[in-house]
């Protein structure tokens, strides 16, 4: 048993802050930004909070895939950005989507892996249960957690969620996921500590990215015992267009399939990868039947590669 993407939904503050404001209150610029990067603007919270945005994001993707509230067994938020410590922002979907009690309701924190973290989370409990439906989310308010003096950091990401509907798929189910544990790379301090800020040294996550993701790619095919040439699209965490970039140069001819959104939302962690699948199927880039190949990337240091249907 594999799983299947029935639909996707987004949710976006309805602020978005360009580069050029940016250079307001930064020494940096547009150029500056962009080359290094691939971003152009971001959206920022201002009245939004992670919950309301997962929820939205969370109500849009089961409008578009037609399921009633008491189809969906299991609430799955991959997120590190909650508004509190708890409760999670699952519960908080399911009573404001109106979900029976018995759903099954948590989050999970992997960072920027998150959201194939909870994919995976979520077949478990479709091929173990008697569950038709369940509801994954990716969902973050990135903007709480920066440090809005240093340039080298708060330029790369944004708020937003995505969301999508799954259901059980008769293909094999094929993730394969490995972790380091780095602390120094990326972090940010947790609860009743001082300055709780995301810390990124930068160099150091670039070259594990491009390497994570080859790797994600290459092994994830290999346990599913296919080619790449068989896969319809390959959806990336958007941390960075340079990555992706140097990335697709190993896999010529396939460049077209690799998708790329960051230049108008920037880094979103968990929310990246459900926000550019709503993206790809709002505007036909996936229909129904295709194989995707999903890998991220993110604090911990952790990696993942999961393929999945439409």
């Amino acid at each position: 048993m594999g799983i299947k993407i029935v639909s996707a939904g987004k949710a976006l503050p309805s602020y978005s802050m360009s580069n050029e404001q940016m250079s307001a209150f930064l020494d940096t610029d547009d150029e500056w930004i962009y080359s290094r990067t691939g971003i152009k603007s971001r959206y920022i919270c201002r009245e939004e909070t992670c919950v309301s945005l997962a929820c939205r994001a969370a109500d849009r993707a089961l409008q578009n895939a037609g399921v009633k509230p008491e189809d969906i067994g299991a609430v799955i938020v991959a997120t590190t950005t909650n508004d509190y410590a708890f409760p999670s922002v699952a519960c908080m979907i399911q009573a404001d989507l109106g979900l029976p009690e018995e759903t099954v309701a948590f989050d999970i924190s992997a960072a920027c892996s998150g959201f194939i973290f909870a994919l995976g989370t979520a077949y478990g409990y479709l091929k173990n249960n008697d569950l038709k439906y369940a509801l994954v989310v990716g969902a973050e308010k990135l903007s709480r957690i920066l440090d809005h003096t240093d340039r080298s950091t708060c330029v790369l990401f944004g708020d937003g969620a995505g969301a999508v509907v799954i259901s059980k798929d008769d293909h094999k189910h094929v993730h394969k996921s490995w972790s380091r544990g780095n602390r120094e790379a990326l972090n940010c301090k947790g609860i009743g500590t001082d300055g709780a800020r995301l810390n990124m040294n930068g160099r150091d996550v670039f070259r594990f990215a491009t390497s994570a993701l080859r790797q994600a790619i290459d092994e994830t095919l290999k346990a599913d015992g296919e080619d790449i040439s068989l896969i319809d699209a390959i959806v990336c965490h958007q941390a960075n267009a340079r990555i992706i970039e140097n990335v697709m140069k190993k896999y010529p001819g396939m460049e077209s399939r690799f998708f790329i959104n960051i230049e108008q939302y920037g880094n979103t962690s968990s929310a990246s990868i459900p926000i550019a699948i709503e993206e790809m199927m709002q505007s036909k880039r996936i229909t129904a039947g295709m194989k995707l190949l999903c890998v991220g990337f993110g604090a911990g240091l952790t990696w993942s590669g999961l393929i999945v249907r439409t």
